[in-house]
């Protein structure tokens, strides 16, 4: 009898010993992942930031203030330095247990201050691209859809990132080091049902946006004109913001259904760097691409230009000499073109 106990026990502490070796390995294996994902965002980021700093200098510092620029300084600096403490935080230097936690309550809250600025440029656009209907700034996008999805994310900060209940920190120890990571400690359902609405905004957003450029297809099919380069250029970056904030909704989804230590860092480096990268993009290249041009407007601030609903300039010329002409015959140039009269 005694025998047997005692062979039970040492089939117990074989398991114990392997089950602790096994855990031991895995928070060794997370460790490697979280510092080599570290080191990809500082590389990735810093790159970006060496890329458009120069475009900084002289589309931002060196222009007259307006609320884009202002916005602009806002996602790239917020997004760096959220990006980066993301980097920081966990295995790259050792942070207590409590203090991880509240810095990690402070990234969720700020990643969602972040994306409210991205959604209020990408209004800001679609208002440029409605020939700045305030109507729809103020009312159908601003007042009816925008608040309340800053509402849902308020509440979603409150409830899934900030009571340990349901999203907490466990630290890791390995032979040399102590590190801590996030823990999600409840089921994926909740993330999805409110990922929703944000989803459904987007889609908002972006088929305004693509019902815009098809009805400017149209118009300018009318005309025998080219579309306006401009146009094209925001519907095609809201497509790519859309698709891009799909897939991080997506993907955060995912942590909180307890996927393998590789599928969780690879996931939050995707969330830690893209929509911090696109959004700065999304008004440089628009500055840039209007800096170049040949526009006679290109002091102003880019949605006070008339380059933004009008045709390029040897088309403007066509269309100006096709209005003196109708003119001639008697038909009025509002039925022609209202913006070129």
């Amino acid at each position: 009898m005694g025998s047997e106990r005692y062979a039970l026990y040492c089939h117990a502490c074989t398991r114990h010993r392997i089950a602790m070796s096994e855990q031991l390995e895995d928070n060794i294996v997370g460790l490697q992942w979280n510092d080599s994902i570290s080191v990809a965002l500082f590389t990735v980021m810093f790159y970006e930031y060496l890329l458009l700093f120069d475009k900084e200098l002289k589309y931002v510092w060196n222009r007259p203030w307006s609320l884009m620029s202002c916005l602009y300084l806002v996602v790239r600096y917020l997004g760096l330095f959220l990006s980066i403490t993301w980097g920081c935080w966990g295995g790259m230097f050792y942070i207590a247990e409590s203090v991880s936690y509240d810095i990690l309550v402070v990234l969720e809250w700020g990643a969602s201050v972040y994306f409210c600025f991205a959604e209020a440029i990408l209004i800001w656009r679609l208002y440029a691209l409605c020939n700045q209907s305030k109507f729809l700034l103020y009312v159908y996008v601003a007042i009816g859809s925008f608040l309340p999805i800053v509402a849902l994310l308020i509440g979603t900060d409150i409830y899934l990132y900030s009571r340990p209940h349901a999203f907490s920190v466990k630290e890791l120890i390995t032979p040399n080091a102590k590190y801590c990571t996030f823990s999600f400690n409840i089921g994926p359902m909740t993330a999805i049902y409110l990922s929703i609405p944000i989803v459904c905004y987007d889609v908002l957003l972006v088929a305004l946006a693509a019902a815009t450029l098809v009805r400017h297809f149209k118009e300018q099919r009318g005309y025998n004109m080219r579309p306006n380069t401009y146009m094209v250029m925001i519907v095609r970056y809201h497509i790519m913001y859309f698709v891009l904030n799909l897939t991080n909704q997506i993907l955060m989804v995912i942590l909180w259904a307890h996927i393998p230590i590789s599928g969780m860092n690879l996931s939050e480096l995707f969330s830690d760097t893209m929509p911090f990268i696109l959004a700065p993009r999304l008004i440089i290249s628009i500055w840039d691409t209007h800096a170049q041009d040949d526009c006679l407007h290109v002091s102003t601030t880019f949605e006070d230009c008339l380059c933004l609903t009008s045709p390029p300039r040897f088309e403007q010329h066509e269309l100006i000499s096709d209005i003196q002409l109708t003119r001639h015959t008697g038909v009025s140039c509002e039925s022609v073109h209202h913006e070129q009269c």
